[in-house]
């Protein structure tokens, strides 16, 4: 998905979907709440823009992977809190396993010779 990226601008494609389905395994949060728990969990790597995330959570909420409540941010301004439902559990889990064999592959032929 698009507008991840990483510190040197490289665009890092098919990613944000499972990176906000991760994030959510701790429980609900808001927008900026996710955006910053990926930036911090990639070691400042990666960063998601506004512009990526909001289409994707509502795009994510479409399709019963996320709800969503309104409540209060950390500094009590309003905010959509999102929660992975059961059917976004299963597909993290399923995306996990997919991402896992994909970077082997490809760590597997960068190795070679």
């Amino acid at each position: 998905m698009e507008n991840i990226r990483d510190t040197s601008g490289d665009l890092i494609q098919g990613t944000l979907d499972m990176l906000i389905l991760k994030s959510l395994m701790r429980g609900a949060m808001h927008g900026y709440g996710i955006a910053e728990w990926i930036h911090q969990m990639s070691q400042q790597v990666l960063r998601v823009e506004e512009g990526a995330l909001y289409p994707a959570l509502h795009r994510l909420e479409l399709r019963g992977l996320l709800s969503a409540k309104w409540g209060a941010s950390e500094n009590n301004r309003r905010a959509k809190f999102y929660q992975l439902t059961a059917e976004g559990k299963k597909k993290l889990t399923s995306e996990s396993q997919r991402w896992a064999r994909l970077s082997a592959a490809v760590a597997f032929v960068m190795q070679q010779a």
